[in-house]
């Protein structure tokens, strides 16, 4: 799988951002790719007119596409494929956002990048308790990085985001599996399957409510002001399954959407 990244930012140049290109191409080859057995490489392309057609998606030159940029001014640009008729997975990483996020611009990068691999490799929910609900099962969206949202490391001095690994997602605890990349323990421990560090989040659509729902550690602030950020500017994955739902009548219609991607790996 080849990602086209285009720089339409006016605040980094193309080679500064070779040089996150570069990290990242090393967290997927290196990190993310010994435990998921599937990756990407993502390549640096010039930018087509004055700003991204997300219908005709011209700048793509691989199999996906995300576009740098400063504002959360687009419209519709929603980092989600299914709001594109094609069905090719893109999305856009905007400054700004991230800035207001308190989070470097390079972490969404990877995570956005990490999430486009998930995307096209297993796009439908995956079955599993609510976080805060045990007994409760609901039927989790296939996200890399939202449960360890929070979470950072370094490749060569740029900042890159934590990812889960396929652990993640399984009833109950494996001996001795791993259940995110860097492991880290917090007041309660390593991160649980299905669980949720600080700072993080995870989302899912429950049946009981016949919507998507996203939950973080109760009382967070971090996670919360972040969820709050996110909604204001009308931008992420959330909001756009949201949307989704709304104009498809249901879960099953975000089902047969999803099944245009890639064929999933079965687990």
């Amino acid at each position: 799988m080849l990602i086209s990244l285009v720089n339409r930012s006016g605040r980094h140049s193309d080679e500064k951002v070779q040089k996150v290109v570069r990290a990242i191409n090393r967290q997927i080859g290196e990190d993310f790719t010994p435990y998921w057995s599937f990756g990407a490489r993502v390549r640096l392309e010039g930018a087509v007119g004055k700003r991204p057609d997300a219908q005709s998606l011209a700048d793509m030159r691989g199999d996906a596409v995300i576009y740098l940029w400063d504002k959360v001014n687009l419209k519709d640009a929603l980092g989600y494929h299914d709001t594109n008729f094609r069905g090719i997975p893109y999305g856009f990483v905007f400054t700004d956002l991230s800035e207001n996020l308190g989070e470097a611009w390079t972490v969404t990068l990877s995570h956005e990048v990490l999430e486009l691999l998930g995307d096209s490799q297993a796009n439908l929910p995956v079955q599993g308790p609510h976080p805060l609900k045990p007994r409760h099962t609901v039927f989790h969206w296939f996200e890399m990085c939202d449960a360890v949202q929070d979470e950072t490391y370094a490749i060569d001095g740029i900042e890159v985001s934590n990812f889960v690994l396929p652990s993640y997602f399984t009833e109950g605890e494996q001996a001795g599996a791993r259940n995110d990349f860097l492991g880290r323990v917090h007041k309660k421990g390593a991160l649980k399957s299905f669980g949720i560090n600080p700072g993080g989040y995870v989302g899912f659509y429950d049946p009981a409510l016949k919507d998507n729902d996203q939950v973080s550690i109760p009382a967070d602030k971090r996670a919360l002001k972040r969820l709050a950020v996110k909604a204001a500017a009308g931008s992420g994955r959330g909001q756009a399954r949201r949307v989704t739902l709304k104009r498809s009548g249901g879960i099953g219609a975000i089902a047969r959407i999803h099944c245009t991607a890639p064929p999933m790996q079965r687990r």
